[in-house]
């Protein structure tokens, strides 16, 4: 049994794409590791930023992970990978599970980037948001 990770989802959101997971390649033999698991240690690495060989022991090997990081994360129809299509399928849902929107409608803009939007050509952007003279 493996320690539970914050960047964990549950077993009821791995359900929901759990086919999408299984059916994108066929399998010709049976797997040595659970998919749940998998995706978990993807969502591990990409939330904490570590390295693949510094992901915790008790995650399936690195390689294993990887090679399905690589295969999931190649982009298809549309320019979308089968993890975008899945992790934007899992926000629909859990913002609808809130009695929200699908879709976010508001944007927040900073009014120093919007002041220098018209001028980043010829000034560049400041990271620090001062103007430049």
């Amino acid at each position: 049994m493996r320690k539970i990770y914050p960047s964990d989802i549950t077993r009821e959101q791995y359900e929901l794409v759990r086919h999408d997971l299984e059916n994108f390649k066929k399998a010709t033999r049976p797997r040595n590791y659970d998919l749940y698991d998998i995706l978990c240690a993807i969502l591990y690495i990409v939330k904490e930023g570590c390295t693949w060989r510094a992901l915790p022991g008790d995650f399936p090997d690195w390689s294993s992970v990887y090679y399905y990081f690589r295969i999931w994360s190649t982009k298809y129809e549309m320019g979308k990978s089968l993890l975008d299509r899945i992790l934007v399928d899992l926000i629909v849902l859990e913002r609808l599970s809130n009695d929200k929107e699908p879709k976010p409608t508001i944007i927040i803009v900073d009014s120093k980037s919007i002041q220098n939007a018209d001028t980043a050509e010829v000034k560049g952007y400041d990271g620090g948001k001062k103007q430049q003279a």
